[in-house]
């Protein structure tokens, strides 16, 4: 069953919010204010099944200051609590209360809030404020616990008792020093005698991230220890400057955030504040600007450390006589944020220290600080060593991360009882030993839980499907939650069970249930309150109690949440929790009391005619006992036991029944409404019906059934067995379908098959099996009774796979026939290792006894060569990294005679090539080393990489010396090695985790861990392709491989690089399918170098420093051209041209006749500088390559439509009857296509070919027409004069159009065309003197026009799309344009009158990747931000040409870039919109390549409904507007972090538009399955329903009735054959029917609205009374085709002589009509006519007949209004009284929408070819309107005739229907 949402308006901020935008800086004040009323008059947003709505934020209630103290009511000690001596005294200096803790203890003296460590303040607040004062001569302790987003908590603690910075993985400890010593002396003292008021600010979130690595979630608890003052806490997300108060701000105009005067210090006047007072911050916050206030010290300046570092913060105070510090030295790595040139700070008795260099204040020593007036703050580095790198140097540092879990391969570990169905019914929810998969079952994709460190022992599900709760085997059991839907785990807490063997959900999730033992082995009961967590709260232990009965299954009733039941041996007991108590009562079983009950069921809760049932429990035994009990009486009603029928001579039994006897083991059982699922100990799954009278299904398995469970929808049983087998049965196909196997024990090798993508694996469970990898399926199992297997490998070249067993014997297995080719048995023990050369020539074998042997393994046949004894080393574990082969299969090496000695052999001969001793490596070590892992270096097979205790050695493989050298990062033995083809990656197994090391970086390489396995991982191999790597241990794991491979060359031919040597480069002339002359040149200087070695997929830490040379100019030569068209493009290019070598993109400029009427024309061609174009050729004549849609979301791409520009139209040369008034919706296909201006109030947007101008305070709506297509983008000027937009090329035109709109007079002033398919952007230079228009791929045009003349100045042929260009706002002759891995910066030069361009060419930073840049924005001069399609943003130095910086800022694709000031804003296709402070980045040019990524800060985020293709903001980035491809557009408040919907509307196809009886509202459903209810006199949204994963086709609104006048509701049908009614009123789901198998494609409501009619794809008609929810009719007459129309009507009195009170009418698609007259309540339904005509002739045979449409005529009730019934293109009257045609009115096309008005005698009528007719069906008048840009097929007049709705696609548009 699909969820529906129901939301009322969901995305309005909370009244008082929002109010903003307008002209100036206010909002868009009526809509605004119309949503607030919303929210206030209608209920808060409800959510049916599985929907949910967006409201405001959780932490609103925080912004922008939260008293702590206040807050948590201190003083009352109910919600805080005090230990020891703590006492409320009045301070001088402050003028208040404050609190005193004082004590010689700290541990038993202090303020703690919460009351208890189990609660949580949950305060989101960034910076936390603590106003206190130390104790002079004593010490004090602070300790917060923050809570990560994990769910981790973390301690930190700041102490003057500390006496340096020591951090864990849970505990931070910063010293706090007051007194200013030398650097020599011990920090460590107490406060000073005259110790002052402090105001200590800490980023919590830096903290985190800094010295953790981690993301901040909220403060969970703070207490304060003896020996402070301490006056309030406070939390912001603001950093509050505290020396400086508001007025002060506001007088001088200072960019700081001055301190709340609640937080304020009273400051006397003539003094200042830092003579009174002390300000510590962390030292990682560093200001944009110096804040220098008049008379006093600038505020305090901080340097920055790299994160590496580690640095502890350290609190200095000054004494009044100490002497002033000298400045500190620099740090390797200094990050100073002064933007001035002159910084003076003052020491700490008040002298001043200068410099004008930033970079003079930090030089090389241990300690780094900055002296300030009032405090001083200084960092000790951990001894952690970083080396310096020149600024040329650079060092390739891994991705983080490079693998990526995609799948696994096993089911259980723990448990095999625990596999769930989600609530959809779509997916499987079960353990793999330490990580929790979902399986998808229609297309086999997995997603997966990792964060357990142990099996996983129990699993639950909440019922909907928002919270997953699993625990762990690892005593004291684990248990985390997790957010289902995003795999976030929202907590981690430690259970008072010590291991946990079940848990349920109540069906809302907010209660929690698990049982366990705890450490005496006694049964434990824990109820756990699961309501806070997704709200930053804990989970909180409701109740728990100890039992002695035993308790094998719990679960939490379905209908009542306070009601659980248990079974296990012996026992049936039912739970109620209330009053925070668990209590319980036995069931009575009489004589069944000694069984041993194993599982529990609920009947699912039915409808009120059977709520019997839902107080019925079912109990299956071991014994095959199934008990039905009673939970009202708590008695047992029946007792049935489950037996084997068997005739004589069948070994097997061939049904079962329930009666006494004999019994079968049950293990499992599950009940839906109608049947109940057994799993059984003999292997069989079986389906019964509820009375159990005889088996319906049954499936049987390869072991004992462990756990079955129904799907939602009842038609699937998933089961489990103790095999390792999870699988499903189709219960209407009666089909069984497996879905996971595993191994049931550890598996201990494998071997990848390199050319089908196989994967061979064995096990100690005996077996060996060969797996899919594509698919990760099973396809072969081989299984062996008496021995185990020990090793496996493939034969490089035949299907077959060699496998070693614990007898000693090794065997070839084909994979073809199944069956044992060749055995041998040559050993004494057991085989550990195998290993084939990659030639196939020879197979080798070592076993557990020291033999090796060598085998001749040229297929089919493979004997024994040699058999060596004792040369292995035999206390080997097995494995397959005992054995290894070189990659030219020439050398052999194993780990032998001894462990400490790697003996390597030719392998042919097997003759001893070399012995290394690997003890005598490393001469310092205290311990003698040995081998134990080995593997061949791919690249180099003379090097051999051998794994030790602690490290991984390469060796020479002919001298024996080291070659290199890795540390392990993990110190413990490794049992495989293996490194990819290319040799930069290095996979290690370490224990039961996996270490990926750069292999490639010799110097410092980085190295990455990843967890996952619960057991030891005992093999790791890449992927053939290199693209994923494999390792097994507790089960098969397959991660993909993130990093490019650094043999990967992008789009490069060595053919043509040939080619392109030999052959002359030379200028071939001719037009190529109107891409002009085609120039085609070989490779730069440094390609064939490139293309040879290759480069490093890899990022590199450090950006790279582009050359600074300029490039050579275009050469520009003229002649007069032989002929050009009509917008100056030449038919055919010819003479003589000069090639230049230059760094820039391939360009074919043209230049259009100047304005002084000269002929002239300038072509300037250039070719690549540094890389190859892909498909370029040398030959004579070039061929154009047809063009690759670029795999972007920025770019544009026009959507598919069908439809054609009308022919011939009757367009109104006056007195028009329709009046466009509103536009309902917003084109989300466009790309930049809003614009708004706050200083002027100008506000548009485009939907289809409509330009729309709307005034936020009325509401009101100008409609620019004039484009024949779509509109993709817009521009303003910037002086908000002219507007210009750009359509894409369609109908018969050739060219796409651009028009220039006079925005004052609402007019289009110019009209120009120039590009062939479609416009990418738009922009206008910052004088407004050009306009430059960007063609999308297929015409890669770049064309220049003049303003003031508007001809075409340039037009530049580009060989690559490009996806984005602007203009510098600094230099109007700079504009910049961004592509496939490049910037590219071109020069406007002026010659005279002439204009010419010049270009220069920058690739991307590796760091970046192989990626597109896809947006591009200006910022504070002279930067430039790029984004690229894998979410990294660039920062480039326009001046010098170089890359600042760049960072990771969103996992997607970045489309939409925008910045002002210091505040950059981000869009991506992930619908994440992020705001960055930027304003550090000026200062990074002097740094070069040392500028990183923590130099910009993420502000704040939001996520929106799609993809973000449009954005304006004001000058301050404070609020702005954004449109997404949901067809939405949101004002965003970056102040309040709200975004409100401004502009809304259908992202599909609109099906149908219904309006209200009072014509108050109208309700539209569309294919993305949304109905929205409007208001029709503002049209906006007031509610909308959504359905999930369907589409809704019709729609219907219930007539007035008299019984219920007050009850509205909206019937629509989906594609699955439902029919919901929603109640508009109550804003809920009421009824939900499937009188349908298809699709419905039209539904009506009966006159009296009690009856509903309904239709389907099938031709079938359903009626259905919504009452009850019963279908009591299906008419067929029209079955074979679609019903495309039903309607129903009052029969006036007199009318026809029929009987029945209604007249109802239905047509199809196959030009048939039937009309029929009902009397519902009397069960009466009578044909009264029925309709059939001729098909159409059409004109292609491919074309689908048009429509058929039939309705009754308002003005005349006998009459039938019908089109699409015959041959013509026409509209006729029907009579029913004559039965005969009375009129027609002829139509220029096929019709694909129909309306007659209610008032005037109206007919509209909507055309494929985009056009609307409105007939006057008296006079036979017709007027046609244009507006739409696609098929107008659907047509509504409402009740009162007033306006109409006409639609197509996705847009709405409403006229006003003018009187004659």
């Amino acid at each position: 069953m699909a969820p529906e949402k129901v939301s009322d308006f969901p995305d309005v901020p909370p009244p008082g919010q929002g109010q903003g935008l307008a002209h100036g800086h206010r909002g868009p004040s009526k809509r605004l204010q119309k949503a607030t009323r919303c929210v206030s008059s209608v209920r808060p947003t409800t959510t049916t099944e599985a929907g949910s709505a967006s409201g405001a934020m959780a932490g609103a209630w925080q912004r922008p200051l939260l008293n702590v103290f206040r807050h948590f009511k201190v003083d009352e000690w109910r919600r805080s609590s005090k230990e020891g001596d703590v006492a409320v005294v009045l301070d001088k200096t402050l003028r208040c209360p404050v609190y005193r803790i004082r004590g010689s203890a700290a541990a038993s003296n202090y303020i703690q809030l919460p009351r208890t460590s189990t609660q949580s303040l949950g305060l989101t607040g960034r910076y936390l404020y603590v106003l206190f004062r130390p104790v002079p001569t004593k010490h004090f302790v602070i300790h917060l616990d923050v809570s990560t987003e994990d769910g981790q908590v973390i301690r930190v603690s700041f102490s003057s008792l500390f006496k340096e910075f020591k951090s864990s993985a849970t505990w931070l400890q910063f010293p706090f020093v007051f007194e200013a010593r030398p650097p020599g002396r011990d920090l460590l003292g107490v406060a000073p005698s005259r110790a002052r008021w402090t105001c200590l600010q800490l980023d919590l979130c830096d903290i985190l991230r800094a010295y953790l690595s981690r993301c901040y979630g909220h403060l969970k608890g703070v207490r304060l220890c003896a020996s402070l003052l301490v006056k309030s806490l406070y939390t912001s997300d603001l950093s509050f400057d505290p020396a400086v108060t508001a007025t002060e701000a506001r007088r001088a105009k200072l960019p700081v955030t001055p301190v709340p005067r609640e937080m304020a210090f009273p400051v006397p006047k003539g003094e200042r504040w830092h003579d009174r007072y002390v300000h510590v911050q962390d030292s990682r916050q560093v200001p944009t600007e110096p804040v220098v206030k008049s008379g006093s010290p600038p505020a305090a300046v901080a340097l920055s450390q790299p994160v590496q570092e580690r640095m502890s913060p350290v609190v200095w105070v000054p004494s009044p006589t100490a002497a002033c510090q000298a400045p500190p030295a620099s740090s390797p790595h200094p990050e100073v944020g002064l933007p001035c040139k002159h910084s003076e700070v003052s020491g700490g008795d008040g002298t001043s220290i200068c410099s004008r260099d930033p970079l003079a204040w930090a030089e090389a020593s241990d300690r780094h600080a900055v002296v300030t007036s009032g405090h001083r703050l200084a960092h000790e580095s951990t001894g952690v060593s970083m080396a310096r790198q020149d600024a040329g140097s650079r060092k390739t540092v891994l991705p983080d991360p490079v693998l990526r879990l995609k799948g696994v391969i096993g089911f259980g570990g723990h448990s095999t009882k625990w596999a769930l169905w989600t609530k959809d019914g779509a997916a499987v929810v079960y353990p793999c030993h330490a990580v929790i998969t979902v399986l998808h079952v229609d297309t086999g994709e997995q997603r997966v839980f990792l964060g357990h460190t142990d099996k996983v022992s129990a699993l639950a599900l909440d019922g909907s499907n928002s919270l997953l709760a699993s625990a762990q085997v690892q005593p004291p059991s684990v248990l985390r939650l997790w957010d289902f839907p995003t795999g976030q785990c929202l907590s981690l807490f430690r259970s008072p069970v010590h291991s946990v063997r079940s848990l349920s959900f109540s069906s809302s999730g907010a209660l929690l249930c698990g049982v366990g033992k705890d450490c005496h082995g006694r049964t434990v009961v824990v109820a756990w309150g699961t309501c806070q967590v997704g709200l930053c709260g804990e989970v909180v232990v409701l109740a728990k109690v100890h039992t002695d009965f035993d308790i094998q299954t719990f679960q939490v009733a379905v209908f009542d949440e306070t009601r659980m039941a248990s079974c296990g041996r012996g026992s049936v007991r039912l739970w109620r929790l209330r009053g925070g108590a668990l209590r319980s009562c036995p069931v009575n079983l009489g004589e069944y009391s000694s069984l041993e009950l194993t599982d529990l069921a609920f009947a699912p809760v039915q409808d009120s005619s059977r709520a019997s049932s839902a107080h019925t429990l079912y109990v299956c035994s071991r014994s095959g006992h199934i008990f039905e009990i009673d939970l009202h009486h708590m008695t047992v009603l029946r007792t049935r036991c489950l037996q084997p029928a068997q005739l004589p001579g069948r070994p097997f039994p061939l049904k079962q029944a329930f009666s006494t006897g004999s019994s079968i083991a049950i293990s499992s059982l599950s009940v839906s409404a109608t049947a109940c699922a057994m799993g059984s100990e003999d292997g069989y799954l079986r389906l019964w019906p509820l009375d159990f009278s005889s088996v319906l299904l049954e499936a049987e398995h390869e072991g004992p059934v462990s756990a079955v469970c129904i799907s939602p929808d009842g038609l699937r049983v998933l089961s489990t067995t103790a095999s390792g087998h999870l699988g499903f049965l189709h219960i209407p196909s009666q089909e069984y379908t497996v879905l996971v196997r595993s191994h049931t024990a550890p598996v201990v090798g494998l071997s990848v098959e390199r050319s089908r993508g196989q994967l061979a694996t064995v096990s100690l469970d005996s077996t060996v099996r060969i797996w899919d990898l594509a698919t990760l399926r099973q396809l072969y199992d081989f299984t062996s009774s008496e021995e185990a297997p020990c090793a496996v490998t493939f034969h490089p070249t035949w299907p077959a796979v060699f496998c070693g067993f614990s007898s000693g014997a090794v065997r070839a297995l084909s994979l073809e026939s199944a069956r044992v080719l060749v055995e041998h048995s040559c050993h004494q023990g057991a085989v550990t290792s195998l290993v084939a050369t990659p030639d196939g020539n020879f197979l080798f074998s070592a076993c557990s006894q020291g033999s090796l042997a060598q085998y001749g393994c040229i297929m089919p046949r493979c004997h024994v060569l040699r058999v060596a004894a004792n040369v292995v080393h035999q206390g080997i574990h097995p494995g397959p990294g005992s054995l290894a082969v070189s990659k030219d299969s020439r050398l052999l090496a194993f780990v032998g005679p001894s462990k400490c000695i790697v003996t390597v052999l030719d392998s042919a001969s097997l003759d001893k090539l070399l012995q290394v001793n690997i003890s005598t490596l490393d001469p310092a070590s205290d311990c003698l080393d040995s081998a134990v892992a080995i593997c061949f270096d791919p690249r180099a097979p003379g090097q051999l990489l051998v794994s030790t205790s602690n490290k991984v050695v390469a060796v020479d493989a002919v001298s024996g010396h080291t070659v290199h050298e890795l540390p392990r990062a993990r110190p413990m033995a490794c049992a495989s090695l293996a490194l990819s083809t290319d040799g930069h990656l290095l996979l290690v197994a370490s224990g039961q985790a996996l270490e990926l090391w750069d292999y490639s970086a010799q110097s410092e390489p980085s190295c990455q861990v990843y967890v996952g396995h619960s057991e030891p991982v005992q093999a790791v191999a890449f992927t053939a392709d290199q693209q994923q790597v494999l390792s097994v241990g507790d089960a098969i794991f397959l991660w993909d491989v993130l990093a490019t491979s650094a043999r990967q060359v992008s789009a490069l031919d060595l053919t043509n690089v040939c080619q392109w040597l030999s052959t002359p480069m030379r200028l071939v002339s001719g037009q190529l399918e109107g891409e002009g002359t085609v120039v085609t040149s070989g490779p730069g200087p440094g390609q064939l170098e490139d293309a040879d070695s290759g480069a490093s997929g890899l990022p590199r830490q450090q950006v790279p420093v582009p050359s600074q040379a300029s490039p050579p100019q275009l050469g520009v030569y003229r002649r007069l051209p032989k002929g050009s068209d009509d917008e100056g493009r030449p038919r055919k290019a010819s003479g003589a041209m000069a090639f230049h070598q230059v760094p820039g993109p391939p360009v074919h400029v043209e230049r259009a006749p100047s304005r002084t009427g000269n002929e002239a024309e300038g072509i300037t061609r250039s070719l690549w500088g540094r890389h190859i174009l892909p498909g370029a050729r040398s030959t004579g004549r070039a061929r154009a390559q047809p063009p690759t849609r670029p795999d972007s979301y920025k770019h544009f791409i026009a959507r598919y439509k069908a439809s054609a520009l009308p022919r011939d139209s009757c367009c109104p040369a006056g007195g028009e009857r329709l009046h466009l008034k509103v536009v309902v919706g917003y084109n989300g296909n466009g790309r930049a296509n809003m614009v708004w201006r706050p200083d002027t109030g100008f506000f548009t947007y485009t939907c289809g070919r409509l330009v729309v101008v709307e005034d936020l305070h009325s509401g009101s709506q100008q409609h620019w027409l004039g484009h024949p297509e779509e509109i993709s983008t817009l521009a303003l000027s910037h002086d908000a004069q002219v507007l210009a937009s750009a359509s894409c090329r369609g109908g018969t035109a050739t060219l796409c159009q651009i028009r220039l709109w006079a925005v004052p007079a609402g007019v289009c002033q110019h009209l120009f065309s120039h590009h062939s398919s479609a416009v990418q952007a738009l922009a206008f230079s910052p004088d407004d003197e050009f306009l430059l228009t960007l063609g999308d791929y297929l015409d890669r045009t770049l064309a220049l026009w003049s303003m003031a003349t508007y001809e075409l100045i340039l037009s530049t042929r580009l060989l690559e799309p490009v996806h984005d260009v602007a203009f510098d706002p600094w230099d109007s002759g700079c504009l910049t344009c961004v592509g496939t891995g490049a910037v590219t910066f071109w020069l406007l030069q002026r010659h005279g009158g002439d204009i010419s361009l010049q270009s220069r060419r920058e690739p991307v930073p590796e760091e970046m990747g192989v990626a597109e840049l896809t947006s591009l924005c200006y910022g504070a001069a002279p930067l430039l931000f790029c984004g690229s399609s894998s979410g990294y943003i660039c920062v480039w130095d326009t001046g010098a040409s170089r890359c600042l910086l760049a960072w990771e800022a969103d996992d997607g694709e970045i489309g939409v870039l925008l910045c002002s000031g210091s505040r950059l804003v981000s869009g991506s296709n992930t619908r994440r919109l992020r705001l960055w402070a930027v304003g550090s980045l000026p200062e990074l040019r002097s740094k070069g390549s040392g500028a990183r990524s923590n130099s910009v800060l993420m502000e704040c985020e939001l996520t929106l409904d799609g993809a973000v293709v449009s954005a304006s903001f004001d000058s301050s980035v404070g609020m702005g507007i954004v449109g997404t491809t949901a067809g939405t557009l949101w004002y965003i408040s970056w102040a309040e972090r709200t975004s409100t919907r401004l502009i809304s509307g259908h992202r599909s196809k609109v099906n149908e538009v219904v309006f209200s009886p009072s014509e108050s509202h109208c309700a539209t459903c569309s294919e993305d399955g949304s109905v929205r209810v409007w208001s029709l006199a503002s049209m906006e949204l007031v509610i909308q329903f959504q359905v999930l994963n369907q589409s809704c086709l019709c729609l219907a609104w219930s007539p007035q009735c008299s019984r219920r006048p007050g009850q509205q509701r909206v019937a629509a049908g989906y594609s699955d054959g439902t029919l919901r009614l929603f109640s508009v009123s109550r804003t809920t789901m009421e009824v939900k029917m499937r009188p349908h198998r298809a699709a419905l494609t039209a539904v009506a409501f009966s006159p009296d609205g009690q009856t509903v009619l309904s239709g389907d794809k099938a031709g079938f008609l359903a009626v259905s009374r919504p009452c009850t929810g019963m279908t009591f009719h299906v008419l067929s007459d029209h079955r074979g085709a679609p019903i495309s129309t039903i309607q129903s009507t009052r029969r006036e009195d007199g009318d026809l002589s029929v009987q029945g009170a209604d007249l109802w009418l239905a047509a199809s698609e196959d030009q048939r009509v039937s009309v029929w007259a009902s009397d519902w309540p009397q069960d009466h339904c009578v044909l009264l006519d029925w309709l059939s005509f001729p098909s159409p002739a059409m004109l292609q045979a491919s074309d689908l007949p048009p429509p058929s449409f039939a309705a009754f005529c308002p003005w005349d009730p006998t009459l039938l209004v019908c089109m699409g019934l015959g041959i013509c293109k026409e509209v006729f009257f029907y009579s029913l009284r004559q039965k005969q045609v009375v009129q027609k009115i002829p139509l220029p096309f096929f019709a694909m929408s129909l309306s007659l008005s209610p008032g005037a005698c109206l007919m509209a009528v909507g055309f494929a070819e985009c056009m609307l007719r409105l007939v006057d069906c008296v006079s036979g008048t017709a007027q046609d309107f244009a507006g739409h840009d696609d098929s107008v097929h659907l047509c509504r007049f409402s009740p009162s005739a007033r306006l109409l709705f006409t639609a197509s696609h996705s847009e709405i548009l409403v006229w006003d229907v003018l009187g004659p």
